[in-house]
This record gives structure tokens, sequence and C-alpha cells, in this order.
């Protein structure tokens, strides 16, 4: 046995990260139930299409992708670029934590290089913290308005790409826990269903219903107010070039149903249940939120959308990763003052149909209220932009629905959680 397979099968019991969540009671909101000058406002969040990697974005650069999101809330909302103080950009798997060519996007979007620029890497949330952290700097007088967003190209920067596990210490490999963060996603996956009871046609049924909301929201343009298309060029096969417009996510597949996907063989582990048709999938992608105080929207002159409430991060068993959103949720709605009932939308991130179910059947929330457009399992997972991808996504969706609070979480590699409670104004 193998150590992959030995921490895989070093399963916890279903009250797996319950004592973290204990742990980490929520401190003050970013915004309190009341109105007020110093709330933290959302004026604009758009996204790219997402594109299943090797597919539309294939040779389009991550500096591309994100100078398409610069240049849209600048469009949109009219902002003075120099009123913007600073800039964070969430990113998973590009070298370097994507500094140089996130800086590089902010140039070719012709924003001023003296609004300055950095970059966060929490796995599967980077864009929400990146969210979260410009929230924190508006809320402490730090900045007035800043850019939080994310990008991530995995045709050209795969998964595990920058690790050569042969290279790290044996010493490391020791410990347990740090062994776990090298456990593949698919067996986390595994393990959660195994922990808490969820059977592969339960994951199947999500995966299924997933596509038939994308689909019926493609149909109907409901992702039309929260895209930008982007422009791209692909060399053919003869060495010419052709450009072409992209303008809509191409995860969402007619035709999948139950029966079909109950063909696909296990991916991850023999016996298993977590499959390819389950799953998150791989995909190319940029998004971008804008935030200011209320008090200097109100002055400058910017819409505003939404208010940023809470947010929340957790830890939970690295084995168990996927049960993230199911303990990050609840502080984050605490910090607000509100409960599960109390939330209209949630957008869950589907990185796996197995946790997925886990964290909606652990917090016992309505089926009706998630991911009301499909989530990660039709639309795709580009790791690093999913965090505002979902708050895109989330904003127009209230709006349809004419509806007030949100919620956006998801699970993040190595064990962690995190979520956001967002007000549509």
């Amino acid at each position: 046995m193998n150590r992959l397979q030995r921490i895989a099968g070093h399963v916890n019991s279903g009250m797996a990260g319950q004592e973290l969540y204990l742990g980490a009671q929520p401190t003050a909101a970013i915004c309190s139930p009341e109105k007020s000058e110093d709330d933290v406002v959302i004026c604009c969040a758009v996204r790219t299409p997402l594109c299943k990697a090797r597919g539309a974005f294939k040779e389009t650069a991550p500096e591309l992708l994100l100078a398409t999101v610069f240049k849209e809330v600048v469009a949109r909302t009219k902002v003075n670029p120099k009123d913007i103080g600073d800039i964070q950009i969430g990113n998973v798997l590009q070298p370097g934590a994507s500094g140089l060519t996130s800086r590089m996007g902010q140039f070719i979007a012709e924003l001023p290089y003296d609004i300055p620029l950095s970059t966060v890497n929490r796995q599967c949330s980077s864009s929400l913290q990146a969210t979260a952290n410009i929230a924190a700097f508006i809320k402490a007088g730090v900045i007035d308005v800043g850019l939080a967003g994310g990008v991530e190209n995995m045709s050209m920067f795969p998964m595990m790409a920058t690790i050569d596990i042969t290279k790290l210490s044996a010493k490391i490999l020791d410990y347990e826990n740090a062994e776990a963060c090298l456990l593949p996603m698919g067996l986390t996956s595994e393990n959660v269903a195994a922990a808490y009871g969820i059977p592969r046609e339960v994951q199947d049924a999500m995966a299924a219903d997933s596509h038939k909301k994308a689909l019926e929201a493609q149909k109907n343009g409901w992702f039309k107010e929260e895209i930008a298309p982007v422009t791209v060029e692909t060399k053919n096969k003869d060495g010419t070039v052709k450009t072409q417009v992209v303008d809509t996510d191409s995860g969402p597949r007619a035709g999948v149903s139950r029966e079909s996907l109950a063909k696909l063989k296990p991916a991850f582990k023999a016996g298993g249940s977590t499959t390819a048709g389950n799953s998150s999938q791989v995909t190319d992608g940029a998004a971008m939120v804008l935030l200011a105080r209320r008090s200097a929207a109100e002055k400058l002159g910017l819409p505003i959308v939404a208010r940023f409430r809470s947010f929340a991060c957790v830890g939970v068993d690295p084995k168990l990763m996927g049960i993230g959103p199911a303990f990050a949720i609840p502080p984050a709605l605490e910090k607000a003052s509100l409960k599960v009932e109390d939330i209209d939308v949630y957008e869950i991130n589907e990185a796996f149909a197995s946790q997925a179910t886990m964290s909606i059947e652990h917090l016992k929330i309505p089926m009706e209220k998630v991911n009301p457009k499909g989530g990660a399992i039709a639309l795709g997972h580009p790791l690093g932009a999913t965090g505002a991808r979902q708050i895109a996504t989330l904003l127009p969706e209230l709006k349809r629905q004419n509806k007030k609070l949100g919620v956006t979480s998801m699970c993040l590699g190595s064990g962690m959680g995190a979520a956001s409670v967002i007000e549509l104004e």
C-alpha cells in the first residue's frame, strides 16, 4: 500500500471539521445589517465566458483574459482608474503566483502603473479571498476603491504542474496532514462520499441537473449580463490566424442525463463513485469585481449594485477537503446576523457532486436555492477565477428573481472552506 492509498483510507467520522467551526467563532462583519456610508459595496462584477481546457482559450494567455475583464469593469462603471487604490488578483497554477503576468494584464488593459497590484493564492477561493482582502482594505480606511479578481488558464498551466513530488522532503511526508495535502482531489471526493454515505446515483443526479439548469440559463439569456466577450486568435494548421469572438460558456452539454452519467467509469478509484461526469470541468476563464466604500462610490458617481456583507474561511481535514462549505457558510452567516433559511440564492461550487451534496445536506439548504443557473460541473472551475465568477453569476440572478440575499462558497485544496454573504441593493 503506497502513501496516497494509506491516507485515502484514513477517513474521519461524519463529524469531521465540526470542532474547527466551533473554534472559529465569527468576529465583526464587514457590513452591518443596517446600511451605512461606510458599507463596502460592489459596483460591478463581470467575467469572461468559461471555456473547457484545450478549447477556445487554449492559446489565450491569462494576462489577455484578465485584460478583458479589467477593461469591461472600467467601461461599465466609468470609474476613473486613478481612483482605484489597489488591485488583488487570485491565481492558483501559474508560476510565481502570477504576480508578473497579472501586472502585465493591468497594463494591457491600459490601467496606469501607479495602481499597485498583488496576487493571492488561497486555492479555489483565491479570487473570493482577493475580494475579501479589498473589502477589508476599504473597511480599514486603507483605500476607498479597489479591484479584485482572478484568472486561470488550465490549458496552459495544468493541475499539479508546479509541484514536483519527487523533490519534497521525506521528513514532510512523515506528518499525516502534510502528506494528505498531496492527495488527489478525486480521492478526497471518494473519501467524502464514503464518510457521509453519498451514493453514486445522488452524485449523478446533481451533475445532470447542473447541465440542465445551465442549458436553460443559456437558452433564456440569463448569463449575458455577467459575461464580457473575449476576442481570441488561434492558429490554423496551415499557419493562418483565425480571429473569433467568444461570448458563451462551452461547458454545458445537451443530452447529459442520469442514465448517460451512470455509464461512466470511476475516474479516481476502482469501485468508486466519482467520475469525470460528476466532477467539475477543467476550465479557462477570468472574472473581476469593483468594490468601494459607499460614501466614495456616491461621491465618484459609481453604480452601487450590492453590499459585501461578510466573509469567512475555515480549515477542515485535508483528507475530506470537499466539506469546506458546510463549515465556512455558518460563520459567514453569523457575522451577517443571518440564518441558512434567510438566504435566497446559494452559489456553492460543484468541485465534485459528492462534496457539494454533503454541504447542502449538512446545512439543510433547499435544492431550489442552489446554483439556479448550474454549477461548476456544467460551467467549469477555473480555480483562481471561480470566487469572483460566482459573484458575477449571483448578482444578476438575485435581480432576476427579485431577491436580496446571496451566499457564495467553495471548498479549497489542502482542506479549507470559504464563504461570503452578499446583499443586492
